[in-house]
């Protein structure tokens, strides 16, 4: 490699993308992450959804647009991405929260009883509507994160946790160090996350399930080996313990009400983090000097990231190369 020397700070799902990215270029990249390794943040905790219409929701349009290319770039990345869709489904009498998520997103086909158990036979029964976004994926974040850092080290970065490393032994810095970033961003904030992972073998999703609920909205990611990750709580806080009483019970209520069989689901881990986040909650890219922070990536940190390290990339190496 003889281009410039590039150092990321940060091993989460931002600071790994794009240390691919840049290397891809040609970059000399070192991640370096004070987390002890690869994910030790909330990226490690997140659901790994690549749902650009889904998020659409709740997003603003500059998310959707810069989203929309992210199932792509995974899919040429790293291998076990799903492109299956994604189910949105509710309690029939949170059937007014399906109606209402319709009208604020695109891209879907509105289901019938019959045709959601012809799409998810184990939820035969049990939901009378629902909308099925087709264009729509997921990874899973944990053995999404273990690639990339394969793939940095096979075109020769290297990524380091424990040593400390000065910023002027490198051309660029790039910080996507998420919450951390907080002591030189007074604008960036702490948004609270909760998942559990559940085990259990009596059911079989192909997709990601999102069942709708007028206080606690939940997402059902399916992945290998019987394993479900449920999440989606949004909590205005810095609160850095591990996972609350209320958090559980709620998670595991839902899950419970997609399908009763979740309640002899084994329960493997039960965590919370905080992502990072600014007032809009729209990731973004700064720039000062030879410095550059990528951060904010709030709920979006799977689906945006391929974007705003093609961002990043514009700015060390120029449009033309992108």
């Amino acid at each position: 490699m003889t281009g410039p020397r590039i150092l990321v700070r940060g091993a989460g799902v931002a600071g790994m993308v794009t240390a691919v990215a840049l290397a891809e270029h040609g970059a000399q990249v070192t991640v370096h992450d004070t987390g002890g390794r690869v994910g030790a943040g909330a990226s490690w905790f997140a659901g790994g959804m690549l749902a650009p219409w889904c998020e659409a929701e709740s997003a603003p349009d500059e998310v959707t647009q810069d989203s929309l290319t992210s199932l792509h770039w995974w899919k040429s990345h790293v291998p076990d991405v799903v492109q299956a869709g994604s189910l949105v489904v509710a309690p029939p009498r949170d059937t007014p929260e399906l109606n209402r998520f319709g009208r604020r997103t695109s891209h879907f086909e509105i289901l019938n009883a019959p045709q959601i158990d012809a799409l998810e036979p184990d939820l035969a029964g049990r939901f009378d509507k629902a909308l099925f976004f087709a264009e729509e994926g997921h990874v899973d974040p944990r053995k999404a994160l273990l690639a990339l850092a394969h793939r940095l080290k096979q075109q020769g970065g290297q990524i380091l946790t424990v040593q400390a490393i000065s910023d002027d032994e490198f051309d660029w810095v790039v910080d996507c160090t998420g919450v951390e970033a907080r002591t030189t961003q007074n604008d960036l904030r702490g948004m609270r996350g909760e998942m559990v992972l559940l085990r259990c073998p009596e059911i079989s999703l192909h997709r990601p399930v999102r069942m709708l609920h007028p206080r606690i909205p939940v997402y059902i990611v399916p992945r290998a080996d019987a394993v479900f990750m449920v999440g989606a709580t949004m909590v205005e806080s810095d609160d850095t313990r591990g996972i609350t009483v209320r958090a559980v019970t709620e998670l595991l209520n839902a899950a419970y009400t997609l399908h009763p069989a979740f309640a002899e689901a084994e329960l493997l881990e039960a965590n919370a983090g905080l992502r990072p986040a600014y007032p809009d909650n729209v990731p973004r890219v700064r720039q000062n000097g030879k410095s550059i922070s990528l951060n904010g990536m709030y709920r979006h940190g799977f689906l945006l990231s391929p974007a705003r390290a093609q961002e990043v990339c514009d700015i060390i190496f120029g449009t033309d190369r992108a």
